[in-house]
């Protein structure tokens, strides 16, 4: 019962260690979903941002900016202007080439709406149930992946659209005179690069929070892992204590039995033991 009891003891204890490691990896994801919510609000904050300015530029009716083909006619004509047709599209048009999205399984869809529409703890954890372990982690990598490939799309086609700009600012002719206001071309381009990064701005946004909600599903699976592996090893601590008192019974009878010394003087610490502990419960 002495081997018993220890064993208990063990798988109470190491329980309880993964419990607590479980919950420490559940702070340490919920801080890298902090991160992914930051990105996203600082993302849709710059695309407001860049949404406001192109606003102001559009307030001037007695010129109306130039857009589509008449805006990508204007620019061809400008000397030094080279650029592919994907990022003539892109600022003419104001649009992103389409970009690959995540696809999860249904279940693992339910519970990222779940956390997105802020259901309770009790329904997530449901929808959690019926999702596999290794679907999260290849979620997460999911999206991961088609930020690198946003990355490998857009950036040549960002920097074009700069080359354009820098161009059609350098070679369309500056005002004659003070008070003169700045050609529409140079406004509508301006003003086309700046729709143009608020619609990048918004797809990265609604990456992002996709990326939060897996991470902050990793969480809640995490914390109902350390809840379960808590939960056993009090189970296996209590049988732990049934075991010694087993042994503590076992003990008494031995020490009546054979009526011995150092039986009686065994039997009296496990007396002491368990009174020291009623006290410390009780009192400290």
């Amino acid at each position: 019962m002495t081997m018993v009891a220890t064993l208990l003891a063990g798988l109470s204890s190491s329980e309880m260690t993964r419990a607590q490691y479980d919950r420490s990896m559940a702070a340490q994801l919920q801080s890298k979903a902090g991160d992914q919510w930051s990105f996203f609000q600082a993302k849709r904050l710059r695309g407001s941002l860049q949404q406001n300015d192109a606003d102001l530029l559009n307030l001037d009716e007695d010129r109306p900016l130039l857009v589509g083909d008449a805006l990508a006619n204007a620019i061809r004509v400008v000397p030094g202007v080279e650029a592919n047709s994907a990022a003539m599209a892109a600022l003419t048009q104001g649009k992103l080439p389409a970009l690959p999205s995540p696809a999860f399984s249904t279940a693992l869809q339910a519970a990222i709406d779940a956390v997105a529409t802020q259901r309770t703890e009790s329904d997530i954890a449901a929808l959690l149930k019926a999702v596999p372990s290794d679907d999260l982690s290849t979620a997460m990598q999911t999206c991961k992946d088609i930020a690198a490939k946003d990355d490998t799309i857009l950036q040549p086609i960002l920097k074009q659209v700069d080359w354009i700009q820098t161009a059609v600012l350098a070679n369309t002719p500056a005002p004659a005179a003070a008070g003169q206001r700045i050609p529409s071309l140079k406004r509508s381009v301006v003003a086309a690069k700046l729709a143009l990064a608020t619609h990048r701005y918004e797809a990265e946004a609604r990456l992002n929070q996709t990326l939060a909600n897996v991470y902050e599903l990793q969480v809640r699976t995490s914390n109902l892992s350390a809840d379960r592996h808590y939960l056993r090893s009090q189970r296996f601590f209590f049988g732990m204590l049934f075991a010694q008192f087993s042994v503590v019974m076992s003990t008494f009878a031995i020490a009546v039995r054979l009526k011995n010394t150092l039986w009686a003087l065994a039997a009296g610490a496990g007396l002491f033991a368990v009174a020291f502990a009623l006290y410390v419960y009780l009192y400290v």
